[in-house]
């Protein structure tokens, strides 16, 4: 075993870590110490914020002989799998500033952490993570599933391992409560599964979901110590299951586009998909690059990876571009570890700022500013931030938005005060506070009512909150009925009318809302002390801003459910105001509705028209038909016979529909006929080729025929030998595709 200790940085002021080599020195001999530089040893979360040197501590797990040929301490922080880190411990003592430079931190911690697995690995003598009793069960099962065994080749075992790391991950993100997105921490929940999905479709031969059948043994091996895991099994399933539909779906789809890229290159002589095709498949289709490779390969085409990679660098710098942020360092005022929240009791106070910077992004300029006391609630436990002012006798600057960051309440200007040492009254805008504490509370009220109407598998999973509107996700595994949203919303309303007091604890223990039997969310990171809040018989864990009593709420009102993942629903609700005027909106439409049918009594009114409309429906039906029947044997009676065939070719107006009836009648009445029909609907071109049954017998193919006459409307399309369609995008082009389906056919008769 070998320890690191920071060696120091002249430059940055910092000297050799003595104290943490002395403790070492305790248990290790001075050449199992290790002096580390700068990068090994100094532990920075970024460019700026809390850094500190850190020391760790290696193992070396190779065997006596290659131990003796190079010693480890030679080894340690050089990649060699073999000779592992297993621990560390960051002493946090200093904050990096913008301009490079170190402050001393007001308060130093130690923030450490173990490798796990890796202590596994050394416990039972292992040389891999994935021998270890952690990983093996999992594999096992993978390579039961897939029909192959673990270790018979390594591009599979490479497989297997990607994707029983990838399930665990996975597994506790969603149990936490991270869906799979598109955005932030949702997205890389997408990319891990995604990555698994696709290694166990291209080497194990997975072409259904298989990720999500592994979840049981998953929950069977660490849903022991891992309750929740357990707790939420048919979720995690759920969506996994779908996660894996949906990226399947969408590498048929890319194999199917790659497909028509590597013609085109045949076609065109070449022997290389270019990087802006590849691309295309990667970032508008979500293909992934491996995989356009491997098959590309195989089919003898290689792909330009340089371009690739110039198209996919120049992508990321339009992304870094459109989301740089340029911060300076604060500039402290007054001393203050963490805000002062006074909110709960008042909307007004006289405060000082403690803090200030200047943020710059996409070339506007706000200013960030600290309080050590605020009314201001800051956006976070899904509720967004209060909006305000605060002023001097001088001057009133508009508080636009407030955030919370690292304990701190965040307060949003686009000017900077005169003096930003004067004391300011910071008033919150009572009337969007309101509107908030109501869509807050109405949130709570609704979480207890879903509970009730549909089970108490109902979990939150997701909220917002704003002064408009409240949305709600939660854990259901079906589509809520309108009769189930309709008793949600009277349970709600039924809690406003009681006017249910607001009770709270701001400082109670977790025991304590344990006991009053307080919602208490996986995900969540609760202290020791937390806020509890009831009404009536609704009680959760919340450090949002409530209503004093739910009668203040006034009137709730569901807007729409949605699904949103794999057994999460949505529900966007409204209160007091909003309500009454979605209320009225749908009044108001109502009424339109009543006067344009110029009848109030609208339900019977509407049924008379859908059973008219139905009978006139049954009449042009029967017209067409006559049409068709008409049009047909006008169409075999005056089509003259030559070179063996009847050969109408023409252009209309007609919709497609009608030219299919009109196509399969003249088929029945001419066994040598050949129609080809062109239209334009709504500006888009179609052509229809039918042919009797003595052409097809003749080796004419109508879907071929459709096929390469298309090109000249730039569509594609197929169908039968003796019928076939083709839709296209320029309508510029249908006589010149109707001359072309006719120059093939004639070309092909005897």
């Amino acid at each position: 075993m070998y320890a690191t200790v920071f060696e120091g940085s002249p430059e940055d002021g910092v000297p050799f870590d003595q104290e943490a080599y002395d403790i070492w020195l305790q248990y290790l001999p001075a050449d199992h110490i290790i002096r580390g530089n700068k990068h090994d040893n100094f532990w920075e979360m970024g460019d700026v914020g809390p850094c500190g040197p850190c020391s760790e501590i290696h193992y070396d797990l190779r065997d006596e002989s290659e131990i003796a040929a190079v010693p480890g301490r030679e080894m340690v922080n050089q990649g060699s799998p073999l000779v592992i880190e297993i621990w560390n411990l960051v002493f946090m003592q200093f904050n990096r500033k913008a301009n490079g430079s170190l402050e001393p931190l007001a308060a130093n911690c130690i923030d450490t952490g173990m490798g796990f697995e890796r202590l596994c690995m050394i416990l039972q003598g292992k040389k891999s993570n994935y021998d270890t009793d952690v990983f093996q069960p999992t594999i096992q099962r993978i390579a039961a599933m897939s029909g192959k065994t673990y270790g018979a080749d390594e591009k599979c075992d490479v497989a297997m391992r990607v994707v029983a790391d990838h399930l665990r991950a996975i597994s506790f993100s969603i149990a936490d409560g991270q869906l799979p997105s598109n955005v932030k921490a949702g997205y890389v929940i997408r990319r891990i599964l995604r990555r698994a999905v696709r290694y166990g479709y291209t080497y194990l031969g997975f072409n259904e979901p298989f990720i999500c059948r592994l979840v049981a043994g998953l929950v069977d091996q660490m849903g022991g110590q891992f309750p929740e895991l357990k707790a939420q099994q048919t979720l995690i399933e759920k969506v996994i299951e779908e996660e894996e539909s949906s990226f399947l779906r969408t590498l048929a789809t890319g194999i199917n586009l790659l497909d028509g890229v590597m013609a085109e290159v045949r076609k065109s002589g070449g022997e290389r998909i270019s990087g802006k095709d590849a691309f295309l498949l990667y970032d508008t289709y979500g293909f992934p690059i491996d995989l356009t490779e491997l098959i590309a390969r195989e089919q003898g085409i290689e792909v330009d990876l340089e371009a690739f990679e110039k198209e996919l660098q120049a992508q990321k710098e339009r992304s870094r571009n459109a989301a740089a942020v340029d911060t300076d360092d604060w500039k402290e005022l007054i001393h203050i570890k963490q805000s002062e929240f006074i909110g709960y009791d008042t909307l007004s106070a006289e405060v000082k700022i403690a803090r200030y910077r200047r943020v710059s992004s996409k070339g506007r300029v706000s200013y960030q500013l600290v309080f050590d006391r605020t009314p201001f609630y800051g956006n976070s436990g899904g509720q967004i931030g209060d909006i305000g002012y605060i002023e001097t006798a001088n001057e009133r600057i508009p508080v636009v938005a407030t955030e919370k960051e690292n304990g701190l309440i965040i307060h949003i200007v686009t000017q900077l005060p005169e003096n930003p040492e004067a004391t300011f009254m910071a008033v919150v805008d009572p009337e969007k506070r309101q509107a908030a504490a109501n869509n807050h509370t109405a949130t709570h009220l609704m979480h207890e009512a879903l509970r009730k109407v549909l089970g108490t598998h109902v979990e939150q999973k997701g909220s917002l909150v704003t002064p408009e509107y409240l949305r709600f996700d939660f854990s259901h595994f079906q589509k809520v009925t309108h009769e189930e949203l309709r008793r949600v919303e009277q349970l709600v309303n039924r809690a406003i009318r009681a006017n249910y007091p607001l009770e709270e604890k701001r400082d109670a223990t977790k025991e304590e809302a344990a006991a009053a039997g307080a919602m208490m969310l996986f995900g969540e990171k609760y202290g020791d002390r937390v806020r509890m809040v009831r009404f009536g018989t609704s009680v959760e864990l919340c450090g949002g801003t409530h209503v004093s009593a739910t009668g203040n709420i006034g009137f709730f009102k569901i807007l729409n459910e949605s699904a949103i993942s794999a057994g999460v629903r949505r529900i966007e609700a409204t209160t007091g105001a909003k309500a009454e005027e979605v209320i009225y909106a749908a009044e108001d439409t109502m009424r339109n509705v009543a006067d344009y049918l110029n009848n109030p009594q609208i339900l019977q009114s509407i049924k008379k028209i859908m059973e008219s409309n139905e009978a006139l429906k049954h009449e042009m039906e029967a017209i067409r038909r006559e049409q068709v029947a008409e049009w047909a044997a006008k169409i075999v009676d005056s089509t003259p016979e030559r070179g063996g065939m009847r050969l109408m070719a023409t252009q209309t107006d007609r919709r497609p529909d009608f030219i299919k009836d009109l196509a399969f009648a003249v088929r029945s009445r001419s066994k040598n006929i050949v129609l080809v029909i062109g239209s334009i609907n709504d500006g888009k071109p179609t052509l229809t080729v039918a042919l009797g049954d003595d052409i097809v017998a003749q080796g004419v193919n109508a879907g071929v025929v459709v096929r390469e006459a298309a090109k000249a409307i730039n569509g594609g399309g197929g169908g039968q030998p003796f019928l076939a369609t083709a839709g296209g995008k320029n309508p510029d082009g249908i006589q010149a595709a109707i001359d072309k389906a006719v120059e093939l056919i004639v070309e092909q008769v005897k």
